[in-house]
């Protein structure tokens, strides 16, 4: 009976410390909610107003998805320069997505995306809108504010997908690209644990800055080739010179707003890694990165997650430094259990990721809704 009751007042210390915790989110971001209040009813009312609401999803996708997937691109980059001014970083990025962009808009006939949306399932614009579909960007806003790696690819490009086979497609490129990346990880951060430890102490010499520099505006390059089409997929798949300056003018400013917030919120899943604030750490971390997206850019046109991509990174990463961080088997244990604690959350956060881009796939695409349930 004593038993009994002491398991309700611990069920009732854990309801009231939820209670709590949920009140004391509301109030710390009371004003982002009333923000997210407004996109939802501005997302109501401009539905059935099809070139309104392709640009105001546009709008959402372009700044939503490069907020949560700063965190493999400049999340870096930003960490190991926080004492420069932010605008310098700001012009040395943004002027790099132009040039990335333009690129592709002259090479492939007005296609921003590299081709990724040529692929069939995604090579239709849409005529017209759901609720759901401009919903999508603003589900991505609140999941990064919630310092969740979610995938940008999933969850707003599964919404526009008419084809099931192009969502497994995706998710099979996706998923070898994270086993890959693990492996790589592990590979090459062995080796410079046990080889180049002594080497990375102390203060880092002056051309390790540049070199970083290179590397992170490499990896932003890259990384615009393969994730472009998550924010271009609510436009036309060819832009005029009108569509392409207001594509690129918008990201280019929005780039400036979120290198000012200094990645906001989501920066914390890459503060919280081993060293990444170390300039070659960094350097090191942004080289395998891009290395990594440039061989699957060449694999094919079909998109990819590169958030499964990045967190597999960062997961292989932890545990080889883990594993030649300590001779003594305790510490050692110590640093692998915080390894696969790091690894497993941001795996479990970009699962429900994938989960609810998977939902909204089926509730929204008669064509995806019907292969699967003919299937079953």
């Amino acid at each position: 009976m004593a038993k009994k009751k002491i398991d309700q007042n611990i069920n009732q210390d854990k309801l009231s410390k939820g209670a709590y915790s949920l009140f004391d989110f509301t109030k710390k971001e009371k004003s982002f909610l009333i923000v997210i209040c407004v996109l939802i009813s501005t997302a109501a009312i401009i539905t059935p107003y099809t070139y309104a609401a392709m640009w105001f999803g546009f709008a959402l996708a372009a700044y939503s998805a490069i907020a949560n997937d700063s965190i493999q691109t400049i999340g870096t980059f930003i960490a190991s320069n926080h004492h420069k001014k932010w605008y310098w970083l700001w012009l040395f990025m943004g002027l790099i997505f132009v040039g990335t962009v333009t690129y592709s808009w002259f090479t492939y006939n007005g296609d921003v995306s590299y081709q990724r949306l040529s692929v069939p399932g995604l090579d239709q614009a849409p005529t017209s809108f759901v609720f759901l579909q401009l919903a999508a960007p603003i589900v991505l806003l609140i999941m990064t504010r919630l310092r969740m790696p979610v995938s940008t690819t999933f969850l707003l490009l599964n919404v526009f997908t008419y084809k099931a086979g192009t969502i497994v497609s995706v998710m099979f490129k996706s998923f070898v690209g994270y086993l890959l990346a693990f492996s790589i990880a592990i590979a090459v951060w062995f080796v410079l644990e046990r080889f180049v430890k002594n080497y990375l102490k102390g203060k880092p010499a002056p051309y390790w800055i540049y070199l970083q520099w290179i590397t992170s505006g490499t990896l932003w390059a890259v990384w615009i080739m393969q994730d472009a089409a998550n924010i271009a997929v609510f436009l036309p798949r060819q832009l005029d010179v009108v569509e392409f300056a207001v594509y690129t003018g918008f990201v280019f400013i929005g780039l400036g707003f979120l290198f000012y917030m200094k990645g906001d919120k989501i920066q914390g899943i890459v503060n919280e890694k081993t060293n990444v604030t170390d300039v070659r750490a960094a350097t090191i971390v942004d080289f395998v990165y891009a290395i990594i997206l440039f061989y699957f850019k060449l694999h094919s046109n079909v998109p990819m997650s590169t958030t499964w991509v990045f967190i597999g990174l960062l997961g292989g990463r932890e545990l080889a430094i883990a594993l030649g961080k300590h001779a003594k088997a305790e510490k050692r244990n110590a640093w692998l259990f915080r390894a696969f604690r790091l690894a497993r959350k941001d795996v479990s956060k970009a699962f429900i990721g994938l989960v609810v881009s998977l939902i909204l796939a089926f509730i929204i695409n008669d064509g995806v809704r019907n292969e699967i349930l003919d299937f079953f």
